[in-house]
């Protein structure tokens, strides 16, 4: 009987002990995020002892009096009406931490700071959540972008907030899941349809602005920037992948981004000179407008609009021989948004147009009032340590932003031209 009570007894000895480690284990909750009100106490570890029939390497045993710092932290927790939630050894630092919750919601700052001043406590602070910086967007590891311009350590400066840049292509899917709220405004100046969702257009959008953190898909240039989608251009009855636009279709939506005071205008398409539309681009560079046009790869000029002076004239990266104006940004093997909801990859320096669009609107954050020609300055290669310049070269976005900024932007362990800004 008594050998019976004994067993029940620990079994229940066992029970206890283990749904309290549960409960704890319950209360952390650190999925979610929900550390209000949560404290951490460091309370010192005993000091090594020397024994002599042991060899002493001058370490700390965590175990040593764990169940003295137990007590202690539950004094601590009881006068200052605090819970415990969990605790670990921190040996490297030669102190047990503690988890503890306020009961009520009293002041933080007041509650470290009488814990701090207790004589029983090594240190104590607040609880804080880090995020790791980067996208939980599945394509995102996979955009030249990311790694290329530190695209999450850019977006701590500036994301494009509410500058408004106008795509002047086919149609947007707008309810793409990656472009779902992103499109400030649409207009459609081919027929009277309402909605139309074209390849090229979408793809462009996604790379200028795609929602960032939605854990889909990819992460825009200028995710916060608002995108003004004005369909010019229709695909081709042929081939979807083939898009025209007409001069009067163009000049309908050059004018709209006009009476709509945008700040910076993306051009991904090409053709011959055109006198009209030469007027309105005129119009908007003297409106401080930055415009961003591909480079069509066939001609050595890059072609209109691109070649127009004032342009930012964008090519590949894939392209060898470019003319001393030209910029090349990102364009081959780019991860982006395409019709029906879903994703591919696409090449060309449309795509490389809509990621110096992008980066226009990141330094238009930062800096509203910068004229054409000082973006372009802040894009340049430059010259560094007697070198020639490398034309070559990818615009360097890290460098644009710290040059707009006067500090580093990004990767600082990493040599970027961080020049003072054009004067203003």
């Amino acid at each position: 009987m008594t050998a019976w009570r004994t067993a029940v007894l620990m079994l229940l000895c066992f029970c206890m002990t283990a749904c309290a480690r549960m409960d704890r284990q319950a209360d952390m909750r650190v999925d979610d995020g929900s550390v209000q009100g949560q404290v951490l106490v460091m309370l010192r570890l005993a000091p090594p002892h020397f024994r002599p029939d042991v060899d002493y390497t001058g370490s700390y045993d965590s175990r040593v009096g764990r169940d003295a710092r137990r007590r202690v932290a539950e004094g601590l927790a009881n006068q200052y009406e605090l819970r415990i939630i969990d605790d670990w050894p921190m040996p490297a630092l030669g102190v047990d931490c503690f988890v503890m919750k306020a009961r009520s919601k009293a002041s933080m700052e007041r509650l470290v700071e009488q814990l701090s001043l207790d004589p029983r406590v090594e240190s104590a602070q607040s609880m804080n959540l880090f995020h790791v910086l980067a996208y939980n967007d599945p394509l995102y590891p996979l955009q030249p972008s990311g790694k290329l311009w530190h695209l999450a350590e850019l977006h701590k400066i500036t994301t494009g907030r509410n500058v408004r840049v106008a795509e002047v292509d086919t149609g947007v899917e707008a309810d793409h899941p990656d472009l779902n709220g992103r499109i400030a405004l649409a207009r459609n100046f081919v027929d009277g349809r309402a909605e139309v969702a074209e390849l090229h257009g979408t793809a462009v959008a996604g790379i200028i602005a795609a929602r960032g953190n939605n854990g889909i898909g990819i992460v825009g240039i200028a995710p916060e920037a608002k995108l003004i989608a004005l369909r010019a251009c229709w695909e081709s009855a042929v081939r979807a992948d083939a898009s025209v636009c007409s001069s009067f279709t163009l000049a309908k939506a050059l004018q709209f981004a006009l009476n709509e005071n945008v700040q910076v205008i993306n051009l991904s398409l090409g053709g011959p000179q055109d006198r009209l539309l030469t007027r309105l681009l005129d119009t908007a560079l003297s409106r401080g407008i930055t415009v961003v046009a591909a480079a069509d790869p066939e001609i050595g000029d890059g072609g209109f609009p691109a070649s127009h002076l004032g342009v930012l004239a964008i090519a590949g990266d894939d392209r060898q021989d470019v003319s001393g104006r030209m910029l090349r940004g990102p364009g081959r093997d780019i991860p982006t948004t395409v019709v029906d909801g879903k994703w591919s990859f696409v090449t060309g320096s449309s795509f490389a147009a809509a990621h110096v669009t992008g980066l226009v609107a990141l330094l238009r954050e930062l800096a509203p009032d910068l004229k054409p020609q000082q973006i372009r300055e802040l894009l340049a290669p430059q010259q560094m340590s007697g070198l020639a310049v490398d034309t070559h070269a990818i615009v360097d976005a890290c460098a644009a932003v710290g040059r707009t900024t006067g500090a580093c932007a990004c990767g600082c362990d990493v040599a970027h031209d961080t020049k003072s800004p054009p004067s203003l």
